[in-house]
């Protein structure tokens, strides 16, 4: 029988977000589609529209643009500095995202819901990230603050 999930969601100030949100500009979407319909490719064009210089990374080699911004196949071959890093992955993969994102210096590790993973966000608040899981920057951007 699997193990219950029990992680409940970390709290994070609606300061706290804003103040994020705010401070970013550049923003890795790590597993970003050119899908329509997932969620990745709607928050990548919301947050493009509202001002973010956005960088999707996806491996898939038949992808190669969205919404005409060229896709890189992962956090290693971003060429510039990174603000923050949203990943749309599965909460398995987040430690190994955590550890590229801080060898690439971003500042912030974004976990969207249903993504999350208790010793990534430690070892990335241990190298000096702000670290959010569970949550959407699409839905904090619009929250009234």
């Amino acid at each position: 029988m699997p193990e219950a999930d029990t992680h409940q969601r970390p709290h994070h100030s609606q300061a706290y977000l804003s103040d994020i949100l705010r401070s970013v500009k550049t923003i890795a979407i790590v597993g970003a589609s050119a899908n329509t319909t997932k969620p990745s490719y709607d928050v990548l064009c919301v947050l493009q529209d509202a001002g973010y210089d956005i960088i999707p990374v996806n491996p898939n080699p038949s992808l190669t643009e969205i919404r005409g911004i060229p896709v890189v196949d992962s956090l290693q071959e971003i060429d510039r500095p990174v603000d923050m890093v949203d990943v749309f992955r599965p909460k398995s993969e987040l430690y190994g995202v955590a550890e590229q994102a801080i060898a690439n210096g971003a500042k912030v590790l974004w976990g969207q819901i249903g993504v999350y993973d208790d010793a990534a966000a430690r070892l990335a608040e241990d190298a000096g990230l702000k670290v959010v899981m569970d949550r959407c920057p699409k839905i904090e951007l619009f929250r009234p603050s």
